[in-house]
């Protein structure tokens, strides 16, 4: 045989043999395919089962607790903080508040029925919350606050200004006081000066106190000297320099005001006032006495009524949230000549006897960790009787919340024995040794009462030859606190 034959013949057989072994390993892995355990065949379910439970707390993150302080909210969204660093005109301001704490604590006080309708308006539009601080600055939360510019309202607008924003001023209204229209205004205001320096808040504040005008001419000076163009290095009037440090000075100290031993009181983080409509003209003392709001609060609340008539402005009322919709119901049944009538109105009250009712009526207002039970004690009246005169459903409170209190005691031979334990009660409260308070710029009676947590007929009463405006350094005679 010859070679090529031979390894033609050996070749072929390889071949086969390969194919043989193929053949036999495949016929063995089948046999064993066929022969699972039984343990590993009752396992896999439970595998597959404990890869279907997914660790959930590992991919979901907790939602973020809302504040239940207006304070808080408003420290979460402060923008103008980041890069400030070591700034001595900052920290003169800040020593400044941190010396006069009474200034910021009055001014909280004053702007508790706006700052939060002031905090929901700016997080709208995304613009710091530092710029709720500005009325502080501005006017320290005094919508009556007048200066020698002749700038009016809780944003100071001159009347220029004003008219330029839409803010209508008449012998009978002047919107630069009203509290909604004059906030859209100011803060259409900064937009657009934000806009016009290119997205720097501080010089769009700065502008805000100076004018664009001299903001801009500022800017031009430094470039042709080749200066630097930011807020700190442009020459500003001296009001202007102190202006934006001031307002950065105060939100530092509202982010930490036990650092400076300032004592700002919590402010609910819910809306303290609601928008009623009106069709009509209505004197503000009437529209007071028909949904039993205090009517230097409704004036408050309203000061763009220069007259206290609801003549040349809007056809709407901001009210107490609590009081809204007993003023509805109210307008509902009421005819038009009883809101501007001379003759005063009585609270209106569901039953029979409404005179002896609103005679001896009170009003408590809820302060944080109330409830209906301490609340009933204090006032010695049944937790029934106050959930039903205020129609409560609940034992829920807010704090703000204005609760409504009725004598409870009997009438006998024909005489109200209501009214005599209505005077036994105020004789026994004006037995507290008084204290004397000197009223600060922008005070009224309502802010004083409501700051010694006093009724403001007893404040009259107190200090009869005190008429309802009221002058800074004038000395006020008041009950201690109870």
């Amino acid at each position: 045989m010859s070679s090529s034959i031979r390894k033609s013949v050996h070749s072929d057989a390889l071949t086969r043999l390969a194919q043989a072994i193929a053949v036999a390993v495949s016929a063995t892995l089948a046999g064993c395919s066929s022969h699972v355990p039984q343990t590993e065949a009752t396992h896999t379910p439970n595998i597959a089962a404990r890869a279907k439970q997914k660790p959930i707390w590992l991919s979901e993150k907790p939602s973020p607790q809302v504040p239940q302080d207006v304070w808080e909210r408003m420290r979460q969204g402060f923008q103008l903080q980041e890069g400030l660093g070591v700034n001595p005109r900052i920290e003169q301001q800040r020593l400044w508040f941190a010396s006069n704490p009474s200034f910021l604590e009055n001014a909280g006080e004053r702007g508790s029925l706006y700052i939060h309708y002031i905090v929901e308006r700016l997080e709208e539009r995304n613009m710091p919350l530092e710029l709720a601080l500005l009325p502080v600055i501005e006017s320290a939360y005094n919508p009556m606050a007048y200066s020698r510019a002749d700038a009016v309202g809780l944003w100071q607008f001159i009347p220029s200004t004003g008219r330029y924003f839409n803010l209508r001023q008449t012998r009978f209204y002047d919107g630069r006081r009203d509290i909604t229209a004059s906030t859209t205004a100011a803060m259409d205001y900064l937009t657009r000066l934000h806009d016009m320096f290119n997205g720097d808040w501080l010089l769009a504040l700065a502008a805000y106190n100076a004018g664009e005008g001299t903001v801009s001419r500022a800017i031009e000076r430094n470039e042709k000297l080749g200066l630097p163009t930011d807020y700190w290095n442009l020459p500003l009037p001296s009001e202007t320099q102190a202006y934006v440090p001031k307002l950065l000075a105060l939100s530092q100290v509202v982010l930490a005001p036990e650092a400076y031993g300032v004592n700002l009181n919590p402010i609910a983080n819910e809306p303290y006032f609601q928008v009623v409509e009106i069709n009509q003209r209505m004197d503000l003392s009437k529209v007071a006495a028909v949904a039993n709001i205090d009517e230097d609060e409704l004036f408050q609340l309203n000061p763009a009524f220069k007259q206290r008539t609801t003549i040349d402005g809007p056809q709407h009322l901001l009210v107490p949230t609590s009081k809204a919709q007993l003023l509805t119901t109210s307008l509902s049944t009421m005819r038009p000549e009883e809101l501007i009538s001379k003759r005063p109105l009585k609270p209106v009250f569901e039953g029979a006897d409404n005179a002896r009712i609103a005679s001896a009526k009170r009003s408590y207002r809820v302060k944080r960790g109330d409830n209906l039970g301490t609340i009933a004690k204090a006032n010695k009246v049944d937790v029934k009787d106050l959930q039903r005169w205020n129609k409560l459903t609940g034992q829920n409170l807010k704090v703000g919340q204005t609760l409504v209190m009725q004598d409870t005691s009997k009438r006998s031979s024909g005489r109200v024995d209501t009214v005599l334990a209505a005077n036994t009660r105020t004789k026994a409260k004006d037995k507290k040794e008084p204290t004397q308070y000197k009223v600060q710029q922008g005070d009224s009676l309502y802010i004083v009462a409501k700051r010694f947590n006093v009724e403001m007929q007893h404040l009259k009463r107190w200090n009869p030859r005190v008429g309802k405006a009221l002058k800074p350094g004038q000395m006020l005679t008041v009950a201690s606190p109870h």
